[in-house]
């Protein structure tokens, strides 16, 4: 890694306004004070909006980039991206390079094995001078196609909720994400639909975008259309009331790298149940902080939610140990100092330390 200083940091990301992991670890790095702490420029590249709003944004930020590097001369690049967003942030990651600026290159999210040529990847992680993963699974995929590249497992920073309140809950069942087969929303319905006999009040809230009528109808098929409530897309506040309501949190998906809001149902206390893809396996202990269930395993999907709703001290038990967990592994005082030391790495100064280095030139003139 480079050790020259470089006295500016250029963040490359999602518009604030974006749902999603990259939207929802920037809110996390402002919220835990790492903008004010190191001297960062903050660029979207992309939003919500239509490809004319998005071209707006992809030059501006664009702009701001070439206008930074030609301001500080000495500029390191923070660059979160997508699988889906690989190919248009290349653009940036190509310009970084242009100006030998070190580039950081951050995975968010899942499908990069599938939708990045391996030849643009390895390009591109070797040339990096760090690539940052949220999970060692990601972490094995980035060291597989870019054998030189150098890369860094560095979970998201998830703030620990208050511990859960000791009363009853509702039979609640609560799922957080986009609503398509893949996040395995229509397996989810299925094992709500076998549980409703021996659980007669449970109720099924799905708080996302997507296939909202598509998952609507097939409720209705199943005959559960009264157990199931949406939200769309909730913030910040709205997912915590309902993570204090949930009973249960599940995401049984298909494909995963390592979900927020997976981190999230643990820090608020609540038991999970997910599938062991991804890095879900690194953080959930099967029957220890969690319970897992292979993905379109319906069967056991409603087994298991069974399990935890009419055996409330069992679902209190494992909630704790997947908070615990999360507070050892996932607290931001934790995580953030690992990002923290890849600046210093880089040359970088923290607020503190550029304010003692001009204060020892104004004793030394």
């Amino acid at each position: 890694m480079h050790t020259r200083p470089y006295p500016r940091l250029a963040m490359l990301g999602a518009a604030p306004e974006t749902r999603g992991s990259i939207a929802t670890l920037i809110d996390s790095y402002r919220a835990h004070g790492l903008f004010s702490r190191w001297p960062i420029e903050y660029l979207a590249t992309h939003g919500h909006g239509g490809p004319a709003r998005n071209a707006g944004l992809l030059l501006r930020s664009l702009r701001g980039l070439g206008m930074l590097v030609a301001r500080h001369r000495r500029l390191a690049v923070h660059l979160h991206t997508g699988a889906r967003g690989f190919v248009r942030d290349a653009v940036f990651m190509s310009a970084a390079l242009a100006a030998r600026c070190p580039l950081l290159v951050h995975l968010h999210g899942a499908g990069f094995e599938r939708r990045v040529p391996p030849a643009l990847a390895r390009f591109f992680f070797e040339r990096a001078a760090c690539v940052i993963t949220p999970c060692e699974s990601l972490r094995a995929w980035v060291r597989s196609v870019a054998r030189n590249a150098h890369a860094r497992c560095l979970p998201s920073p998830v703030a620990l909720e208050p511990a859960p309140a000791q009363g009853a809950r509702p039979n609640l069942v609560l799922f957080l994400g986009r609503l398509e087969p893949a996040k395995g929303i229509f397996d989810l319905l299925e094992a709500v639909a076998a549980l409703r006999p021996a659980v007669p009040d449970v109720r099924l809230v799905c708080a996302g975008d997507g296939e909202r009528v598509a998952v609507a109808r097939y409720a209705e098929r199943l005959g559960i259309a009264d157990a199931v409530r949406f939200t769309g897309w909730v913030g910040p506040s709205g997912k915590r009331a309902l993570l204090e309501a949930a009973a249960v949190f599940a995401l049984p998906s298909y494909d995963e790298a390592l979900p927020i809001s997976l981190l999230e149902a643990m820090s608020a206390g609540v038991p999970v149940i997910a599938s062991p893809v991804g890095g879900i396996p690194e953080v959930v202990v099967d029957g220890v902080s969690g319970f897992l269930a292979a993905p379109g395993d319906t069967a056991t999907l409603e087994r298991l939610l069974r399990k935890l709703l009419l055996d409330r001290s069992l679902g209190a038990h494992i909630g704790a140990a997947a908070r615990e967990s999360a507070r050892l592994r996932f607290a931001p005082e934790r995580t953030l100092p690992r990002l923290e030391e890849i600046y210093a790495a880089l040359g970088l100064a923290a607020a503190g330390e550029r304010a003692r280095a001009i204060l020892d030139l104004k004793k030394a003139a």
